[in-house]
């Protein structure tokens, strides 16, 4: 008895979507549209959910490349001293009492020259960016390919005039718009050309060695949230051989003056104290001028992605709107297809099928209409995505396994329940009436 009824079911399925099918093509311009909108609101969700899963992935990444206690000390640009300054500013010495505070994982300076000319072999080369810091920049945010070494705390206590160049890395899959433009500036070029391990560089009018090559990840494929931008290039030196030899020449600053200092606690959950105690030193060293900001690195890359996730919220509550606009408009064709066959609900009725094989009728037209639309949007979605991707420089979009099954799901689910009510108030037609209409 149970296997001839589970059979009876299976074949009024298939009656019921082999009907369906023809129903919605007879109904073609009103299946179109509710069929478009469905697609349109289930692509726009998806990308929506990527985007999110994507941001999360990004965000882990970061973290886990920048450290759990990042903060980066920067002077303030707007900072106005009320009389004459008695602050010596941000200094090489402010960060190397801060690295003697107990348990951080790394304190470093940091300073930094945009547009140093740098002459290799009788080439000049304009617009070269040249880092200052120490052997500790290579704690985090470590992701290079390397060549020889990277600066050492020696090169760093004699201030040796050595150096690192940062190679880029290209594109794994380049986007369109990459095309019209150079691969990269004259001096990347030469690091590209040639093998500069070993040979020397005139920075500033001054001889560095090139100990080492680090490469960059391919671009769409580089985990770090902020990555080191030059303009030709970067050079990165020992902090003390830039002030002894570079500083002078390069700005009027004091030549222990440093950009910013970075610190990792290289634990969270000491990131509060260790501020306060940094907070303490400086406004003893620099004699109560608060001419520099805290910056909690998480927090900063937190708040992008909030203002991203705005955006990806706008585009979910447009995809809404357009999954109600196909619910209704399935809900439409559901009522159509109704007026059309009420003298078919007589019949089946006069038979003696029960209400509930009729709402199962035209439930199931509707249902599959809505899959359509689904999967017409997945499909949609994949298109976007991939358009997207290759127009952008970083695309976050990630895809799992359930966000397809719940697409299809959802837009299952809004023609289920927009058909629900007219289909009922169609099994419940009288057969009598419903024979005479013509």
């Amino acid at each position: 008895m149970t296997g001839k009824q589970g059979s009876d079911a299976g074949v009024r399925l298939g009656l019921a979507l082999r009907t369906g099918l023809r129903e919605i093509g007879s109904n073609r311009t009103r299946s179109i549209l509710s069929f478009s909108a469905v697609s349109v609101g289930i692509a726009s969700l998806l990308y929506s959910f990527a985007q999110v899963r994507g941001m999360s992935l990004e965000l882990r990444r970061a973290f886990d490349l920048m450290g759990p206690g990042r903060m980066t000390i920067r002077t303030k640009s707007d900072y106005q001293p009320q009389g004459v300054s008695q602050s010596p500013g941000l200094t090489s010495d402010d960060a190397g009492e801060i690295a003697r505070l107990p348990g951080l994982f790394m304190a470093y300076p940091r300073a930094s020259a945009w547009g140093m000319e740098v002459h290799y072999q009788g080439k000049r080369f304009e617009n070269v960016r040249v880092i200052a810091t120490t052997e500790a920049w290579a704690k985090r945010d470590w992701v290079f390919t390397r060549r020889g070494r990277f600066l050492n705390s020696t090169d760093v206590r004699t201030a040796a005039r050595v150096c690192a160049v940062i190679e880029p890395g290209g594109w794994e899959k380049k986007p369109f718009w990459a095309v019209f433009f150079g691969p990269e500036g004259p001096f990347e070029s030469l690091l590209h050309r040639h093998d500069m391990l070993g040979r020397s560089l005139m920075i500033g009018g001054h001889l560095f060695t090139v100990v080492g090559v680090l490469r960059d990840p391919p671009r769409d494929n580089d985990p770090r949230w902020n990555r080191e931008w030059g303009g030709d290039g970067i050079v990165l030196v020992p902090i003390t051989a830039y002030q002894q030899n570079l500083e002078r020449s390069y700005s009027e600053r004091s030549p222990h003056s440093v950009d910013s200092i970075v610190v990792d606690t290289g634990d969270e959950s000491t990131l509060a104290a260790t501020r306060r105690a940094i907070e303490a030193i400086l406004k003893r060293r620099h004699r109560g001028e608060v001419d520099y900001e805290v910056i909690d690195n998480r927090e900063e890359i937190q708040g992008e992605m909030t203002e991203t996730r705005q955006y990806i919220f706008v585009g979910m509550a447009l995809g809404s709107v357009a999954i109600l606009a196909g619910g209704i408009g399935i809900m439409n064709v559901t009522l159509a297809t109704i007026f059309q066959r009420i003298k078919e609900i007589g019949i089946r009725r006069a038979l003696g099928a029960s209400r509930g094989d009729i709402v199962a009728q035209f439930v199931a037209e509707a249902t599959l209409l809505g899959l359509l639309g689904g999967a017409a949007g997945i499909g949609l979605g994949l298109a976007g995505i991939e358009y997207i991707a290759r127009r952008a420089d970083r695309d976050v979009a990630s895809f799992a396994w359930y966000h397809f099954v719940g697409a299809l799901a959802l837009a299952a689910a809004t023609g289920f329940i927009f058909s629900v009510g007219p289909a009922w108030r169609a099994s419940g037609l009288d057969p009598v009436e419903a024979l005479r209409n013509e």
